[in-house]
């Protein structure tokens, strides 16, 4: 039996296939200026693995987290950067035709979980993405649009339900709301059916009313703490908090613990260096808990759960960015440079 599918061949896209293509790559940790601009072979595919030509690849924190060593994962040298994607499927590697019975050449495709954990970067003109992290792109998204959101709409879910397990009717804070993953949890919890309390800037708070939220507060305000006592027990009835979220890294766990509702959950998932005293004899008298989450670690079965939500939402036109950066491959150093000195807000796309 022949178990290679038909699509396979290389004469199946009409095109020339190229041996080498456009990369951003490092060969050792450290900054920005270790990424390279240059030309690598294109991957060789392996059993289970799709190759797919790239239209557009997000630049996310996490990205110059790997690549500077902040968080520890096993990378193959030369390392292509990035994780996320847009493009379009190239061809297949061997292996059974069942295993790429719903993709065809030229269909559109998105991933979210390379370039870590050995597995090659999306800041490239190809990738070979394994097959069961590949997911369709809903007909008619814009590639460019969609890359933006990848990252932060699938960690916002994963928050919400995979770790904090949301309840319909529950109040929820999501600290940084205005930003990328701030903005999908305010979707999504006010989808799933929560009352939102959200902080932001100054700036954001109309966008975050007008997105749901029942409350929004500027984070920067002096009183910040009173007034999300008060909007605690204006909304909940003075039960306190079910879910806190805080995407900005401004982790005040005092305050956390203190707006807890009992069996409140605290989901942490911002801040890579940040220390906060905890408050352990309040957090455990309200049975309360604090669940550390990085979707680095997210299952293939939990990545797929969140790429459902997300595909219906870039369906309908509820994802998007809300600032959108796109800049060329060759800079991708650039890119990571501005990510880390915080001289961009939103999202910054490269485009091959």
């Amino acid at each position: 039996m022949d178990t290679t599918p038909p699509e396979n061949a290389a004469a199946s896209s009409g095109r020339t296939q190229p041996t080498s293509m456009k990369v951003a790559f490092f060969t050792s940790r450290g900054g920005p200026e270790t990424i390279s601009y240059g030309q690598l072979a294109v991957p060789q595919l392996a059993t289970g693995t799709v190759l797919v030509r790239v239209e557009a690849s997000a630049v996310d924190h996490v990205d110059t987290f790997v690549r500077s060593g902040a968080y520890t994962t096993e990378l193959v040298f030369p390392q292509v950067v990035g994780r996320d994607l847009v493009g379009t499927v190239e061809r297949f590697g061997p292996g059974s035709a069942e295993l790429y019975a719903s993709l065809a050449p030229g269909d559109g495709v998105w991933s979210n979980s390379m370039g870590f954990a050995g597995r090659p970067g999306t800041a490239a003109e190809f990738a070979a993405v394994p097959v069961e992290r590949l997911y369709a792109l809903p007909a008619g998204v814009d590639p460019i649009a969609a890359a933006a959101v990848l990252h932060s709409g699938a960690t916002a879910y994963l928050a919400l339900h995979t770790h904090a397990e949301l309840q319909e009717g529950e109040v929820v804070f999501i600290g940084g709301a205005g930003g990328g993953v701030g903005q999908g949890a305010l979707i999504q919890a006010i989808r799933a059916g929560a009352v939102v309390i959200a902080s932001c800037r100054a700036s954001d708070v109309d966008h975050c009313l007008g997105q749901g939220a029942s409350v929004a507060l500027d984070y920067h305000s002096p009183t910040f703490g009173q007034q999300l006592r008060a909007a605690m027990e204006r909304v909940s009835g003075g039960r306190g908090i079910d879910v806190h979220v805080e995407t900005s890294g401004r982790h005040q766990l005092e305050l956390a613990v203190d707006v807890l509702a009992p069996r409140g959950r605290i989901v942490v998932l911002s801040g890579v260096a940040a220390t906060n005293p905890l408050p352990v004899g309040k957090l455990y008298m309200r049975d309360g808990s604090i669940r550390g989450f990085a979707i680095s670690n997210a299952t293939v079965a939990e990545l797929a759960e969140a790429a459902a939500t997300v595909n219906e939402l870039l369906s309908v036109g509820a994802l998007h960015a809300r600032r959108l950066t796109t800049l060329p491959l060759r800079e991708a150093a650039q890119a990571h440079a501005l990510m880390e000195a915080g001289t961009v807000r939103g999202k910054i796309v490269l485009l091959p």
